[in-house]
């Protein structure tokens, strides 16, 4: 049974069957900062209203992964695909191995090497996928083809999916009419801006792709938004925020850069119903957690998300992009802001880079309130005011003291067997450490050594019958195993995939035959 707004699992929706905004209603969006009753009770509804497609229910249910550790066991993914940029790669990496391997190339990837091989493994393991949490997925965006990202994956990898709409992106590039002038560099930077009014649609969200049906799905916005995307970015920024985004001062870039959006950070859940389950249901909980702010703003959000599923007396998962950087922004680089703007990062370094900055070929890095030292990697570790602080740790520190309903708690544990590289840390059962913190899952273009690399995205499990975060006595059933982060598989491509790293985890269905 499909609930909330149901759509075909078409790749490219129209706006007249999806009741959508039109391109005339979409500059209304953003010219109004006031909105007339019938566009905020519009965008209210696709704000709250998700999107879901249980067409791939399959009568005979489909098998579960085996291994001789865990038994049956489910497989989550979590990967932030950055809009979908690259989403030939994303699908052939899911989907099918003959198509991926044939976009490594020779040079670097040879049939014989070592790197190779490992690339190919992580993506088998990505195939093996039950269960995909996407954040930053487009839809109706020309960055991205016009595409229907959610829908297109979920149609090719014949899997039932949910989207939900966090942001309608409404910056003025791209819904404000120009007209050419006598400068040709200008003329094809607008050539390259200008958007199909008939495909676009402008969305932006969160989705989950299931080989199991999607039940009692719902999309709950934060109550806390610390950061307005439409105020705050409608207007000019200051000198200060001129500063911290490297910007040369014109003021046809300031539009370019700004990223106006309505609406806000939010959370998907669905429930997988299957009798194998424990309890017969699980409940999935994607979610994106603010970067422009203060660690303690997105311990606010964390903090509601708890309370939304503190009556489940089942397993609960929770995945996405904490944005857990310890600082209030996600550090970048100027091809990739380019980028996610407008897809073609060849053009906007070789010509808009050029002639909109005036900087030439510059690609350097936007780094702003990079937390030094131990953090970077690890964002759990404990908060020595002055000498070593770490504003994240209140977040974990909640995740670790919070209970559910029925008693149960989120799965802290770490065991040498039950972890990739035999970490006995806390959290490593469900992300993959290193001996200096965890495997770091987004990266700027070109880090220098570890400046620029970060642990921001995060998998939660609750377990059938645990009570105590690390009780390592407790039962192990639907707990989470071999937290993985697939570096190789994002590496694959020139450019990368993404700029974060897909991450999985094994959920066994009973208890693992693991002393």
């Amino acid at each position: 049974m499909c609930l909330a707004l149901c759509v075909s699992a078409q790749a490219k929706g129209t706006a007249s069957e999806l009741n959508l905004f039109n391109f005339s209603e979409l500059r209304s969006l953003y010219d109004q900062d006031v909105l007339s009753r019938p566009l905020e009770s519009k965008l209210n509804r696709l704000l709250t209203t998700p999107f879901v497609n249980n067409s791939k229910i399959d009568p005979a249910l489909p098998a579960f992964n085996r291994s001789e550790k865990l038994g049956e066991f489910l497989r989550v993914v979590h990967w932030n695909i950055e809009r979908g940029l690259e989403f030939e790669a994303i699908l052939a990496a899911f989907k099918s191995e003959t198509d991926f391997a044939a976009m490594l190339s020779p040079e670097r990837f040879g049939p014989e090497t070592d790197a190779r091989s490992e690339i190919l493994a992580e993506a088998a393991m990505l195939r093996a996928a039950d269960v995909i949490v996407l954040n930053e997925v487009d839809w109706g965006m020309k960055r991205t083809g016009y595409r229907n990202i959610a829908a297109e994956l979920a149609t090719e990898l014949g899997m039932n999916y949910a989207f939900g709409v966090q942001f309608v992106e409404l910056s003025p590039i791209y819904l404000n009419s120009r007209k050419k002038t006598s400068d040709a560099a200008e003329n094809e930077l607008l050539e390259m801006i200008s958007v199909d009014p008939h495909q676009y649609k402008g969305l932006h969200g969160i989705a989950i792709l299931s080989r199991l049906p999607l039940e009692n799905v719902r999309l709950v916005p934060f109550k806390n938004q610390p950061y307005d995307w439409f105020k705050s970015e409608k207007k000019s920024p200051g000198l200060i925020e001129k500063g911290k985004r490297s910007i040369a001062g014109r003021v046809f870039l300031e539009k370019t850069l700004r990223e106006v959006r309505r609406g806000g950070r939010t959370t998907l859940l669905a429930d997988l119903t299957d009798a194998r389950l424990p309890s017969g249901r699980v409940t999935i909980a994607a979610t994106h957690l603010e970067n422009r702010t203060k660690p303690s703003r997105r311990l606010d959000q964390m903090t509601e998300l708890l309370e939304t599923v503190k009556d489940l007396a089942h397993p609960v998962i929770i995945a996405g992009d904490m944005n857990t950087t310890g600082s209030d922004h996600t550090p970048t680089s100027l091809r990739r802001e380019f980028m996610k703007r407008f897809g073609n990062p060849k053009f906007w370094i070789k010509k808009a880079a050029t002639y909109a900055l005036g900087l030439g070929m510059l690609e350097d890095f936007i780094i702003s309130g990079i937390t030094f030292g131990r953090n970077h990697s690890n964002p759990t570790v404990k908060h020595i005011p002055f000498i070593a602080p770490n504003a994240e740790r209140k977040l974990f520190r909640s995740i670790g003291e919070f209970r559910f309903v029925d008693g149960g708690s989120f799965d802290l544990r770490g065991d040498k067997q039950r972890s990739i590289g035999g970490k006995r840390k806390p959290f490593s059962n469900s992300n993959q450490r290193v001996n200096r913190g965890f495997v770091t899952t987004y990266q700027v273009t070109r880090p220098i050594m570890f400046i620029g690399k970060y642990k921001l995205d995060w998998i939660f499990v609750k377990p059938a019958d645990l009570k105590a975060p690390h009780d390592r006595k407790g039962s192990y059933r639907f707990a989470p195993h071999f937290g993985r982060t697939l570096t190789a598989v994002n590496e694959a491509i020139e450019g990368r995939v993404s700029d974060h790293r897909p991450m999985l985890v094994d959920l066994p269905l009973g208890e693992p035959a693991i002393n």
